[in-house]
């Protein structure tokens, strides 16, 4: 039986849908700087958000040249939105154009059914949780605390905190390093055949693959122990909570 249970967030246990190139978005978020003195048109804004990325990216690779999957920390984008027109701006400013993008560019966002059962049943067991999850923290500590999913916790890892992404083994090894795993006692359960379960079956540990509307298309092996094919999160506890 297992041990550790590492959770994938985004498609495993949240179904959301965003888009953060519709021009409403950039339009609010042009009005939002201007409003702290950094004038921008929206599509000014758009434009230099993408190229700060990009630059965030390479500054990344730059220092990590031992990561394969990258991720940058976001708030350094919007910070360069604003200094960049000469304007320095508070932590708590930072924090809130985060959160006003990640609202305003959200069409809808839920749990799955069957998720807090399926945490609470694993907790009951006194099995030890975990989150692995491809993420930005300003978007994603919001989303678990409005959820109520943080309690169910033992450890949480974001790929923004360490500028390293599913699948890299590197990711992985963090989580593992960070809270004392064992690759025998653990499992990792998420939606994407490559981020989660090519990972994890790379880094050498158990996984389940459970396919929803949102997961990308598999075109190549399914490298899952177990499988959940129609979404169903109910159906996990059946297949993970026996003996190996």
């Amino acid at each position: 039986m297992y041990k550790n249970y590492i959770f994938d967030l985004y498609g495993t246990l949240i179904d959301i849908n965003t888009d953060e190139w519709q021009a409403a978005l950039w339009k609010k978020l042009a009005m939002l700087y201007a409003y702290r003195g950094a004038h921008y048109t929206w599509s000014e804004i758009k434009r230099e958000y993408g190229r700060l990325v990009e630059e965030e990216k390479a500054d990344v690779l730059r220092r990590h040249k031992d990561f394969s999957v990258i991720d940058i920390k976001i708030e350094k984008v919007f910070r360069g939105l604003f200094v960049q027109k000469g304007v320095k701006p508070s932590k708590s400013e930072i924090r809130f154009i985060a959160e006003a993008f990640r609202c305003f560019s959200t069409k809808y966002i839920k749990l799955y059914d069957g998720v807090e059962d399926l945490l609470k049943t694993l907790k009951n067991h006194g099995k030890s949780v975990y989150l692995l999850s491809n993420a930005q923290r300003s978007f994603t500590e919001n989303e678990l605390n409005m959820f109520g999913l943080t309690r169910y916790f033992d450890g949480i890892l974001i790929s923004s905190d360490v500028e390293c992404s599913k699948p890299d083994k590197s990711f992985y090894q963090t989580l593992f390093d960070q809270y004392s795993l064992k690759k025998s006692e653990s499992v990792m359960i998420g939606n994407d055949y490559i981020s989660d379960i090519a990972g994890a079956a790379d880094f050498g540990i158990d996984s389940l693959y459970i396919h929803q509307s949102i997961s990308p298309e598999i075109k190549g092996e399914l490298r899952s122990n177990y499988t959940v094919m129609d979404g169903d999160v109910y159906k996990i506890k059946a297949l993970i909570l026996k003996d190996k």
